[in-house]
């Protein structure tokens, strides 16, 4: 604190020197003259003293022979004559003063927080259709209505809360985290597994339906391999009448598998040439402003940067600038080396292999190549597999009136 007045009222450092310089510091203490900071560099003292301080010293000087000279001058009373000099640096203080005076009467953010279901451009949408917009002025703005619109808007809403913060609009929001009931339709029990591809069944177990197939046997495709339809007997080991279950079994169906993709010979590739061109822009809110450019290149890409100054980000005004640099390229054509096609080819048996790990398809055997023709690169593949059976079929209904005593369908 005394440090701020010290700079508020002014002060100096100045040199002293002269014939009695401890009789001077002592006459100004008698007068009540702050002196401070002292230091003594052979027959010179230096020290700081405040500005109304040194225009009482003239009568001090003489009566004891010294001299001062003024080194450095500190505090308002010489910043403000060195700023009036300089109007263009006053008028932009002044500037940049009303500036953010201005803006912190309007809103330049909208933060929503708390939306699960609800995506952010829906709720953007019903903001603007409520005028509740960025760039609007603070006063404009009903809290209390908005909050009401918005539950009566989004019923899935329990609970809605908006503030301001500075020049940013907060909106918490909480949805009803009960689960949303759906009912399904009633569908009646009762589906088989059946075999999507020819195979040799290689492992098999049932835990609901019964099993038409025994391990070894060859099926094909569209086989009912477990029925949904389960049997009951009477005593004397007639049935009596059939339950309808979905058949639920880990089936494992050995079968071959081909693979094949191409690579054509040739590709594109991207040359840049070294020359850019550079274009800048501004940005506010949502509109973008820039000069009309011509096309730069004839091919090219950009490659953009925005920045936004961290007063105008601290007061959250949607206010950006940026570049745009525009780099001229050449599209050439390339011919894969056998390696490089290789590398590539490989790549994509890789990812089709872990697909068929991700289904929990076993590969029993693989046999692939690498071929080159007329106009690609082709790779082929063929593998012996067990995979698991997953196709299923609604389960033929029986009338249970036409079981005769024998456990025999009429027809």
């Amino acid at each position: 604190m005394i440090k701020f007045l010290k700079y508020m009222r002014g002060y100096l450092r100045i040199r002293l020197w002269g014939f009695s310089p401890e009789r001077f510091m002592n006459l100004c203490s008698n007068k009540g003259i702050l002196l401070w900071d002292i230091v003594r560099e052979g027959d010179a003292y230096y020290m700081c003293i405040s500005l109304q301080g040194f225009w009482e010293l003239k009568p001090i000087l003489k009566k004891t022979g010294t001299r001062v000279a003024i080194l450095e001058r500190y505090g308002l009373p010489f910043l403000i004559p060195r700023l009036l000099k300089r109007k263009i640096f006053i008028l932009g203080l002044l500037l940049t003063f009303v500036f953010w005076i201005v803006s912190s009467f309007y809103i330049w953010n909208i933060e929503i927080t708390g939306n699960q279901r609800i995506t952010e451009d829906v709720f953007q949408s019903f903001l603007k259709d409520n005028q509740v917009t960025v760039g609007m002025r603070r006063d404009a703005l009903n809290i209390s209505e908005l909050e009401k619109q918005i539950r009566r808007q989004f019923p899935e809403i329990t609970w809605a809360s908006a503030k301001l913060d500075g020049t940013k609009l907060q909106i918490d929001i909480k949805e009803n985290d009960a689960p949303i009931v759906v009912e399904k339709p009633e569908t009646n029990p009762g589906t088989d597994l059946i075999a999507e591809y020819d195979g040799i069944v290689a492992a098999m177990i049932v835990r609901s339906g019964v099993p038409q197939v025994s391990i070894g046997d060859a099926v094909e495709a569209g086989t009912v391999l477990v029925e949904g339809r389960v049997p009951i007997f009477n005593e004397d080991a007639t049935v009596r009448e059939y339950e309808y279950v979905d058949a639920d079994a880990d089936i494992l169906l050995e079968h071959t598998m081909d693979f094949s993709e191409s690579l054509s010979l040739d590709y594109i590739k991207k040359e840049y040439t070294g020359r850019e061109k550079e274009s800048y822009y501004l940005k506010l809110g949502s509109k973008t402003c820039r000069l009309p450019e011509e096309r730069p290149f004839l091919v090219y890409d950009s490659l953009m940067k925005e920045t936004r100054p961290l007063a105008l980000e601290k007061l959250n005004i949607p206010v950006f600038w940026g570049s745009v640099t525009h780099r001229e390229y050449q599209n050439t054509e390339h011919l894969y080396t056998q390696q490089e096609a290789e590398t590539l080819l490989n790549q994509k048996l890789i990812d089709f292999l872990a697909d068929l790990e991700e289904k929990g398809v076993q590969i029993i055997e693989k046999n692939v190549r690498i071929n080159r023709n007329d106009t690609s690169w082709v790779i082929e593949g063929a593998f012996l597999v067990r995979e698991p059976v997953t196709g299923r079929g609604e389960t033929a209904r029986m009338d249970t009136g036409n079981i005769d005593s024998t456990g025999e369908t009429d027809e």
